[in-house]
């Protein structure tokens, strides 16, 4: 009985690894005594000024220090912020993934892209069952969302319930599937809930979100009205139920369907194999026989809709398609509004694919797949949580959920706004940060994970502002006389052959460093170079106020 008394007297442990202060790379762990659970592993796509980069993954040493107390993953839906890191980070911590059917099929694909299909424990899950951890025990709780098969957690701990709605939208009437059991959030809000996680991307937007069905009809117009065109609809590669839809209009008005872009093509084969897709018998054609249907019978679902620069649109768009060129007269439909950051990129395709002669339709195709206000109160009355714990989103988007929390009657003491890495102990008691795990950016660079840091990014960038100036001369082993050079290359400084009188007072500047190595008896290698760097780098920013990256190499024959 004792035991029981000390088990209930610890606190939970709340500790956001990544998603909060941005869009994307979501991540929380959930600590009580010898157990860890983790919520989602997100990646996120790098910001302008990584130089090179492809993706960004969260830095997971807080689970790699605990590696005896995790006990697994929980994953509440199927999109990449939310899945993209498991293949690197389960290269580390191999637990057990728990989910839905149509999250643990994209997993899958992701895991056998990355040959670890066979090392990596799956279980998919129902709604309303419940998983038992350790000291936790999960219940998964049918919500609604931009891809199917999305859920909210209910933990139960020792310290209390907390529930986590992950991304969610009140949709009443979806394309697939049932509505968010509303019910359920109101079962457990009753039994009393310690703390509520809650979605917050669009928690600034005043309303309810609209229904995925209302787009449809926005299509259905769009095909009415443009029947004598090839229509190009570019949207999220995850939106299965829009995918769906499109579909639907296609079949409706006899129109044939191609496919483009390599994660449409896995998530749609995906979804269809699962039963989240139907399709019309010989609805889908490959893109190399559209040829053989006059334009007006043909649909091209692509993706692109963010103006990514490797995927099928923009290539379309700036001609670079190997498959598909855009005509005059075309329709392109961008079912998706941009992801905050991106609003450059997209505007750009639309210009580019305006150009080409195409009509491009950006308004009204599109509905969000996240909760505004009056979806998150709804969720706050429903469950009624002792903690407001505002998740996913930039630090406005948590602000704005916490201001909905007040308004509702939460005073200031019983909303949390964390940032990554901070650990919320809480319990009944009290809700306090007692410390900070280390959390950071380990960014992807082709197939090296965590290998560029902070340093390299800022080589990247001094390249690609200023350039480099390579000196390059040998010098004789023992005496240290210069028997060649020192010669001087040049990337990005300068156009050469425009500036020859700058390079050959540069080349009087070294020649006269070497000399004063050479009088003062300087020989070590390490003291040269950085005279060479000074002296070279004070003459070009007095010269050109660039400060290139100088880079001396010295052989010794």
């Amino acid at each position: 009985m004792k035991k029981q008394e000390q088990v209930n007297t610890g606190k939970l442990k709340i500790i956001p690894l990544g998603g909060l202060g941005q869009i994307g790379m979501n991540i929380t762990a959930f600590e009580y005594d010898d157990s860890i659970i983790v919520v989602d592993c997100g990646l996120s796509f790098p910001e302008d000024d990584m130089l090179g980069i492809d993706l960004v993954i969260p830095d997971i040493t807080y689970l790699k220090d605990n590696i005896d107390k995790v006990k697994g993953f929980f994953i509440t839906h199927g999109h990449e912020d939310h899945i993209g890191a498991i293949p690197y980070v389960l290269r580390e911590i191999n637990v057990p993934i728990y989910a839905t059917k149509l999250t643990i099929g994209i997993i899958e694909h992701k895991l056998e892209e990355h040959d670890l299909l066979n090392k990596v424990k799956r279980k998919v899950v129902k709604y309303g069952q419940h998983i038992n951890l350790g000291c936790f025990r999960v219940e998964f709780i049918k919500t609604n969302h931009s891809i199917q098969d999305a859920a909210a957690l209910a933990i139960y701990s020792p310290a209390g319930i907390v529930v986590h709605t992950g991304d969610f939208k009140v949709d009443y009437t979806p394309v697939f599937g049932d509505a968010i059991d509303l019910a359920r959030f109101g079962e457990i809000g009753k039994k009393g809930v310690l703390a509520l996680l809650c979605d917050s991307t669009n928690a600034e937007r005043p309303g309810f979100t609209m229904s995925e069905k209302t787009v449809g009809k926005t299509l259905e117009n769009i095909f009415a009205e443009h029947s004598n065109s090839r229509i190009i609809v570019a949207t999220f590669a995850s939106n299965v139920d829009r995918v769906q839809q499109i579909i639907n209009c296609a079949d409706k008005y006899g129109r044939k369907v191609a496919i483009e872009g390599r994660s449409m093509v896995n998530i749609i084969s995906i979804a269809s194999e699962l039963g989240y897709l139907s399709l019309p018998d010989n609805i889908l054609i490959e893109t190399d026989n559209l040829r053989n249907y006059p334009d007006e019978k043909t649909v091209i679902i692509t993706t692109g809709s963010q103006g990514e620069t490797m995927a099928a649109l923009s290539r379309m768009a700036s001609g670079a398609h190997r498959k598909v060129s855009i005509k005059p007269g075309d329709t392109i439909v961008f079912s998706s509004s941009p992801i905050p950051g991106n609003e450059k990129s997209v505007t750009g395709i639309i210009n580019e694919l305006m150009q080409r002669g195409a009509d491009v339709i950006s308004q009204d195709v599109h509905v969000s797949g996240h909760a505004c206000r009056e979806d998150i109160k709804l969720i706050y009355s429903l469950v009624n949580p002792k903690y407001s714990v505002p998740v996913h989103g930039e630090y406005k988007h948590l602000v704005a959920q916490a201001k909905i929390a007040e308004e509702l009657g939460w005073d200031k003491d019983h909303i949390k706004i964390l940032s990554a890495g901070d650990i919320l102990a809480i319990d009944e008691n009290g809700a306090d940060v007692i410390g900070q795990a280390p959390v950071g950016n380990i960014m992807v660079d082709g197939l090296g994970v965590g290998d560029v840091g902070n340093i390299v990014i800022r080589d990247r960038q001094k390249l690609a502002e200023d350039g480099i100036i390579i000196v390059v001369m040998t010098l004789e082993s023992g005496s240290g006389q210069v028997l060649a050079g020192p010669d001087i290359v040049s990337r990005g400084f300068v156009y050469v052959r425009n500036s020859e009188s700058l390079m050959d007072e540069a080349q009087s500047v070294l020649n006269s460093t070497m000399e004063y190595c050479m009088d003062h008896n300087i020989t070590d290698w390490g003291k040269i170079k950085n005279e060479i760097k000074d002296s070279l780098g004070d003459f070009v920013w007095k010269e050109t106020k660039r400060r290139p990256m100088i880079m001396p190499i010295i052989m010794e024959v």
